[in-house]
C-alpha cells in the first residue's frame, strides 16, 4: 500500500514568527521561501501543517 503524500511549499517568511511556528516549519523540512518538500500524510505532519497553515501552500501529491 502506497502512503499518501503531500507537497508542502513555504510561501511566507518565518522571520518574526513564534518559536513554535518556526520549529514546525523546520520539522516539515522547509528551509527557505518557495522551498517545496513531499511529506507523508500522517497525523503528526497534519498537526504541524495545521499549526502554520497561514505560511504554507499544501497540495496532494
Amino acid at each position: 500500500m502506497a502512503d499518501k503524500k503531500l507537497k508542502v511549499t513555504l510561501v511566507k517568511s518565518v522571520n518574526g514568527r513564534l518559536k513554535n511556528h518556526k520549529a514546525c516549519v523546520a520539522g516539515l523540512g522547509l528551509r527557505r521561501m518557495h522551498h517545496t518538500v513531499e511529506v507523508i500524510d500522517t497525523p503528526e505532519n497534519r498537526g504541524m501543517i495545521n499549526k502554520v497553515s497561514y505560511l504554507l501552500r499544501v497540495e496532494e501529491a
